[in-house]
């Protein structure tokens, strides 16, 4: 359940204009009848420089029987459309352990080290440099991409190569066309929204934890509508998980100029 509830801190999409602005979003997220968390997702994004932060904590029954709780910071730069990452760390505390997670980029944007620990025991690796890794970012790096792409182009085709300091693989977005949401108990907005799907292509490459199974067997939808004139993500949809039917609902969006 905890790869799922992390996986879709990088499904929330906000978008800016040209100039700097910053949106933030607040989602709860259900498994089947149940809350299972809260997100907060922050998108930053200038002519030159862009930044993503996001929270995750668990809640209801999920937080009695499995009290977890991540944050995750990106940032890096822009050049000639062309997205960066200068720098990628996250810390997350679970019943029992505490864990961080950081990577090390060169000037080129290229990950060389990937610093991890579990509950203080710290290990450093070198990234032996590979021809595969020449244009990677990570997944929050990806969801600013996509940002950049609808923001100018309204569209969701594409296709996004990621290196998570272990594994390489493609992150896969699709147009479905447009699909009337309505507002319900848990979110206000509603109309016609862009639909989307996303999944992620292993590269012939093998995993076996359930956020890689996940995301490589089954689309993941979410819907796309504005709210002064900067496209968000209203809502998210996986319609088979081992825990049931996952909807994620937006009930707050803020936007900063």
């Amino acid at each position: 359940m905890k790869k799922i509830i992390l996986f879709l801190l990088f499904l929330q999409l906000s978008v800016s204009s040209v100039n700097a602005s910053e949106v933030t979003h607040d989602f709860k997220v259900f498994l089947g009848p149940f809350s299972a968390a809260q997100t907060t997702f922050t998108y930053s994004l200038s002519p030159t420089q862009y930044g993503v932060t996001s929270s995750v904590k668990t809640a209801g029954v999920f937080d009695t029987l499995y009290p977890f709780k991540a944050d995750y910071h990106t940032s890096g730069k822009i050049k000639n459309n062309s997205f960066e990452t200068s720098k990628y760390h996250y810390k997350s505390q679970s019943r029992f352990n505490r864990r961080h997670k950081e990577l090390i980029y060169n000037e080129q944007g290229l990950p060389i080290y990937r610093i991890s620990s579990k509950n203080d025991k710290e290990k450093k690796v070198k990234l032996e440099p590979s021809p595969n890794h020449k244009g990677t970012t990570d997944l929050q790096t990806v969801m600013a991409e996509l940002a950049f792409q609808y923001n100018t182009f309204k569209f969701c085709d594409s296709r996004m190569q990621v290196f998570d300091g272990k594994r390489r693989y493609d992150v896969i977005f699709k147009d479905e066309g447009k699909e009337e949401i309505f507002a319900n108990e848990y979110s206000s907005y509603s109309g016609y929204a862009t639909k989307c799907s996303m999944y992620i292509d292993k590269l012939a490459s093998q995993g076996d934890d359930l956020l890689w199974e996940l995301t490589s067997e089954r689309p993941i939808y979410f819907w796309i509508l504005e709210q002064q004139n900067k496209p968000f993500i209203a809502r998210i949809n996986i319609k088979e998980t081992p825990l049931g039917e996952l909807n994620v609902y937006t009930t707050n969006v803020n936007i900063k100029d």
